[in-house]
């Protein structure tokens, strides 16, 4: 090998690990970005999970207000309804005895009567209200769905683009973007509910 052919293989070489550098640097950067964008996409998830898991806690405690308030009012219905029975089963009762009961009956009858009028509209509300947040928690599924995919594909680009620095990949590094971008696109989606992904 001539003089000239070692210093040309030296220059050579010094830009190859020059063009080395630079990708592995700027791979770097972009893998700083993937997991920037990692962060905010767990957060949101994490939110969407809270979200979910409130408004599940509300619907539930919502429903069970309205029940009880139903049964409320159900029980004084059945215990005038066996008040009545037990005065017809024994009509000779006397007289004494019979006034309590029949008194009985009708505070129990207008008890339930104004428990009936007080909260029909009120069981409506409490119905409505439940259904709404019913709602929420559906929205809040969909977007931890997405966010959930997000995060996956984040996590396999920044592992693919670390690969990709080591072996001075660059179709590793360009994988690593698509997936990057896929994510980014996921993470977009839990924001907005652009698209409706089936919810495990």
């Amino acid at each position: 090998m001539e003089a000239h052919e070692v210093g040309d293989t030296i220059t050579e070489t010094a830009h190859k690990a020059h063009r080395d550098e630079r990708f592995r640097r700027g791979a770097a950067v972009f893998l700083g970005v993937l997991g920037m964008l990692l962060a905010i996409a767990s957060l949101a998830g994490e939110n969407a999970m809270k979200e979910t898991i409130n408004a599940n806690i509300l619907a539930s405690d919502t429903y069970g207000f309205y029940q009880a308030r139903y049964l409320r009012q159900t029980s004084y219905q059945l215990a005038a309804d066996s008040l009545d029975a037990l005065l017809t089963a024994h009509a000779d009762l006397p007289a004494e005895l019979k006034a309590p009961l029949a008194k009985r009956v009708a505070e129990y009858r207008a008890t339930a009567a104004r428990h009936d009028k007080e909260t029909s509209a009120d069981q409506q509300g409490l119905l409505a209200k439940a259904r709404g947040y019913e709602a929420q928690r559906e929205v809040a599924q969909r977007r931890d769905v997405s966010f959930d995919y997000s995060r996956a594909l984040y996590q396999i680009a920044i592992v693919l683009g670390s690969v990709s620095i080591v072996a001075t990949s660059r179709p590793l590094l360009w994988l690593a973007g698509l997936l990057g971008l896929a994510a980014t696109l996921l993470a977009a989606n839990g924001f907005l509910l652009l698209v409706d992904l089936p919810v495990g």
